[in-house]
């Protein structure tokens, strides 16, 4: 039920305004109480999603096609231009995905970015560090949710992180490229965008908690709808959107300020993952899952804000790896209060927990909770309190 907890209101939201129609690698289970139909197929699999899609197309006056899955994004955009809908181009999609690529077009475009070689050998890893100059971050070319991601200080730890970082990038559909890139010191923030026909409307900007060194796992994020730093990154993100050729679609935008300036991490050409579009409607009324599905039918979306409050998440990991024997929320708390928007657990007792190097956020998170407030500050103190009433007991490996 993982993918019910961090898309379900992707799909809920989409519905309520749309019939929908999904295509799915395994027979869909929640997702059926929003489906008018479905077909199984391999999404990665561009000849098996032509087909079905074309199946679909011959059952029902298709309006659009969409995704919020970051390994989908090409295949995607491939089929809606079969099917003569609207999309951002396939090409400008695998840009997106190869973070060589997108490095590449920052530079040509004068986008402020990160130095950045792409390696094949441990070898060719330490050389490029040495040109850029410790620390550095080794990542994965195309993968996604900082998996693979670590940083750097010292040439005796560069044999280690570089096995970590390949073995990940060996996954890669676009790639299986490892890059070396500058260590960008500072806070780590997304744009959440919205293009459509070229056009860019910055939504919302979310201030991002990274931890767990020398990995990037993100630990919480909080949205205000008075965001002090959006007039700051907004034109760098815009401009790093136009860079790669995003032309139709809601992104998320990875920026670092370094020395008070925005630097480029990467563009998602997608939804933001951790529940961060439900955050933005929470604090500004913005639907980002309908605007998504407006634009993908070729319709002007509606970014009118209708609130304005803030929102955050803490998500939720064990202090070290092992199985996970229990989790509640304190009762008193959720009866007791109107700003703990929800507590979510992904994980049962029984369930093995998994920290980096030898995890990844999906077998180490076991749930989220999410508070709201009148400002980023007061939401983000509450996250914390609510976290003091949570209990996780977990048995070490």
């Amino acid at each position: 039920m993982e993918a019910y907890a961090y898309r379900g209101y992707c799909l809920e939201n989409v519905r309520a305004h749309f019939d929908v129609v999904l295509i799915s690698g395994a027979e869909p289970t929640w997702e059926k109480e929003f489906l008018l139909d479905y077909a199984v197929a391999d999404p990665t699999d561009q000849a098996a999603l032509n087909a079905a899609g074309r199946d679909l197309a011959e059952r029902y006056e298709l309006a659009g096609v969409m995704t919020w899955t970051e390994w989908y994004l090409v295949p995607v955009a491939r089929l809606a231009r079969r099917l003569g809908l609207p999309t951002t181009a396939p090409e400008a999609l695998q840009g997106c995905r190869n973070k060589h690529t997108s490095r590449t077009l920052f530079a040509r475009h004068g986008v402020p970015s990160a130095v950045s070689v792409g390696v094949r050998t441990e070898r060719e890893a330490a050389d490029a560090a040495v040109l850029i100059g410790y620390p550095v971050v080794l990542k994965p070319a195309a993968h996604a949710a900082s998996m693979g991601v670590i940083r750097v200080d010292a040439a005796s730890e560069l044999s280690a992180a570089y096995a970590f970082a390949a073995q990940t990038a060996g996954h890669g559909v676009e790639s299986t490229q490892v890059l070396v890139e500058e260590y960008l010191d500072g806070e780590e923030v997304s744009v959440e965008c919205v293009t459509f026909q070229g056009q860019t409307t910055v939504v919302a900007v979310t201030r991002k908690t990274v931890g767990m060194p020398p990995f990037f796992e993100e630990l919480a994020h909080v949205v205000a709808a008075d965001a002090p730093l959006l007039a700051a990154v907004a034109p760098v993100a815009v401009a790093a959107l136009d860079a790669v050729g995003v032309t139709d679609g809601v992104s998320h935008v990875e920026i670092r300020i370094v020395d008070g300036r925005p630097r480029l991490i990467e563009v998602n050409a997608r939804l933001a993952g951790d529940m961060i579009g439900h955050l933005v409607h929470l604090a500004t009324g913005v639907d980002l899952a309908r605007a998504a599905a407006d634009i993908a039918c070729g319709v002007l979306p509606d970014l009118t804000p209708t609130r304005s409050q803030a929102a955050a998440i803490r998500l939720i990991y064990p202090a070290y790896s092992g199985t996970l024997t229990g989790r509640r929320m304190d009762a008193d708390l959720t009866d007791s209060t109107d700003w703990l928007e929800r507590v979510t657990f992904t994980r049962a007792a029984g369930e093995k927990l998994v920290l980096p190097p030898h995890g990844d956020m999906f077998s180490a998170r076991i749930g989220y909770l999410i508070t709201t407030g009148p400002s980023a500050k007061v939401a983000q103190a509450r996250s914390t309190e609510a976290y003091r009433h949570l209990s996780v007991q977990v048995t070490p490996s």
